[in-house]
């Protein structure tokens, strides 16, 4: 469910004071936070904010694109790996490898056989 349009987005003031600090300094840096639930207001676009995903610090460069999204978005938490079982792509490969790599020389040896008869 989405928040109430009479309360606002929510913000992290900690962070909207650094930025504000960092727009009127016209410095650029990177800034660490663990609000990953603030919402991108558009005084954050071209800042590149550092999320917490819960392991280590995502740098994010805010566009224009990311304005009205939460920050956590775009720090994902979990690492993909694959499906399926572990290993079972590349026996398949090796499979596939050893029947074409027999199938080869055996197609070889037949070839001249039929070309004198």
């Amino acid at each position: 469910m989405s928040r109430s349009l009479k309360k606002g987005p929510y913000i992290d003031p900690k962070l909207l004071a650094k930025i504000e600090a960092m727009a009127a300094s016209g410095e650029k840096r990177v800034i660490k936070t663990w609000a990953r639930r603030s919402i991108v207001p558009p005084e954050f676009v071209s800042f590149t904010i550092a999320v917490h995903n819960g392991n280590k610090f995502i740098p994010v460069y805010i566009t224009e694109n990311m304005v009205g999204h939460k920050l956590g978005e775009f720090a994902p938490t979990r690492t993909f790996r694959k499906h399926g079982a572990v290993g079972k792509e590349e026996d398949k490969k090796k499979r596939t490898e050893t029947t074409t790599a027999a199938a080869i020389p055996a197609a070889a040896a037949a070839a001249p056989a039929a070309a004198k008869a």
